[in-house]
């Protein structure tokens, strides 16, 4: 953790002074995936690659890399990370962030990271925007610290970090409401009707897209974050990573007393097929992520039926 608070701290000032001596946006090319990559991207993951060879990290995953990377042969950690969460907004000063899951190292990079969440050690995230803080929790609740820009130094400002159990928010990107499947346009539709719906209250839509800037919003006030699958040509498993995104961030919630699913499962309880497999991501506080896997749970029949006696985006 303190090689990793080191590097996150440099990676602030980095981006603090975006712009003046270097541009940060910048396109680089795509990543294993496929995804696009800024030059910030490259950045994060070679520093952080570069501090953690010869510490207790065996392995290193990263969604910048292909395959895992050995670090230390005699390592008893694997690391998996997001050495930039939300990229896409480092040219609109928009909040962004690292997420991070330590796991017992295996014999195998395989071993060490296609396994359920719950096997997590540690897991946390770093957020650079208004103040820099570092979120973390080693499996006993959760821990907040706060980048002091005049030392430089991490300051423990929150221990026991709760997830509120309720809450007038959620989080989605509207745009894609025609390709959502029903129980999702559902939940959304009633929370669109507001006092005159089924819910009986008014509630208000967020979307940042920075899954890291949603978390730090819904650890502080609570709310619900959904990015679920669709019919789109490479969203049918969602898309989010598993491993890397996902796992860690539902580990912190879930810590604070929230939840977090599929949609249907407990996200911890799932197994990736590879290191970079995608999943539906739906968390938040308790009562708004079951409410969410009761509208999946709905027959069929009785989703669709649902679905379209109200349909509150639809022209």
């Amino acid at each position: 953790m303190d090689c990793l608070a080191t590097v996150t701290a440099g990676i602030a000032r980095r981006i603090a002074r975006g712009g003046i001596d270097e541009q940060l946006d910048g396109g680089v090319g795509t990543n294993a995936d496929g995804d696009g990559q800024k030059a910030l991207d490259l950045i994060a993951d070679d520093a952080y690659c570069a501090a953690l060879a010869g510490t207790a990290v065996r392995f290193y995953a990263s969604e910048e890399q292909e395959t895992a990377v050995m670090l230390n042969p005699a390592g008893t950690l694997a690391l998996a990370i997001d050495p930039l969460d939300g990229s896409s907004n480092i040219d609109a000063n928009v909040s962004i962030g690292t997420i991070f899951g330590i796991y017992p190292a295996e014999a195998t990079a395989e071993a060490s990271f296609l396994r359920p969440g719950s096997e997590l050690i540690a897991a946390g995230y770093a957020i650079y925007g208004p103040q820099c803080c570092l979120v973390a929790s080693f499996g006993s609740g959760v821990l907040k610290w706060v980048l002091d820009p005049e030392t430089a130094a991490w300051v423990l400002v929150g221990c026991g970090l709760t997830v509120a159990p309720s809450s007038s928010e959620f989080a989605i990107n509207a745009s894609n409401y025609r390709h959502w499947p029903a129980p999702v346009r559902a939940y959304v539709d009633d929370c669109v009707a507001g006092a005159d719906g089924p819910r009986g209250q008014n509630f208000n839509m967020r979307w940042v897209a920075s899954l890291v800037a949603e978390t730090h919003r819904i650890l502080t006030r609570g709310g619900v974050f959904l990015y679920p699958r669709d019919d789109r040509k490479g969203y049918a498993q969602g898309r989010l990573r598993l491993v890397y995104e996902c796992a860690p961030i539902a580990f912190v919630i879930t810590q604070g007393g929230g939840s977090a699913t599929d949609g249907e499962q407990p996200i911890l309880s799932r197994v990736p097929a590879h290191l970079h497999d995608r999943t539906p991501f739906v968390f938040g506080s308790s009562e708004k992520v079951a409410r969410i896997t009761a509208y999946h749970d709905l027959p069929e029949r009785e989703s669709s039926a649902l679905f379209g006696k109200r349909g509150l985006f639809r022209s």
